[in-house]
């Protein structure tokens, strides 16, 4: 498959998750205990965890206790955190 080939597969894909097929495309979503651990290996207090990194504090407290779940850029954000907490911290300057 060319490249060109694969971008309009995805293109296509898109579309169609865009007309409401929720079977194409991905959806992240992270849990509340895994929010609480991905937070802990920061190490940094909820206000400034939420602070860090653009999210209310109030939202971060409902996604810690499941009444919220953080998917889409909020959940690949907590993954990419997840993966090196440092380094996202360093690249997003925003060191508490």
């Amino acid at each position: 498959m060319s490249a060109f080939d694969k971008i309009r597969a995805g293109l296509e894909e898109a579309i169609e998750y865009a007309n409401g097929d929720e079977t194409k495309g991905r959806k992240t979503i992270v849990s509340r205990n895994a929010v609480r651990a991905i937070r802990a290996k920061t190490g940094l207090s909820q206000d400034k965890f939420a602070k860090a990194f653009g999210v209310s504090a109030s939202t971060l407290r409902k996604w810690e206790q499941g009444q919220r779940k953080p998917d889409g850029p909020a959940g690949q954000l907590l993954k990419l955190i997840d993966f090196d907490p440092k380094h996202a911290m360093k690249v997003l300057g925003k060191v508490a």
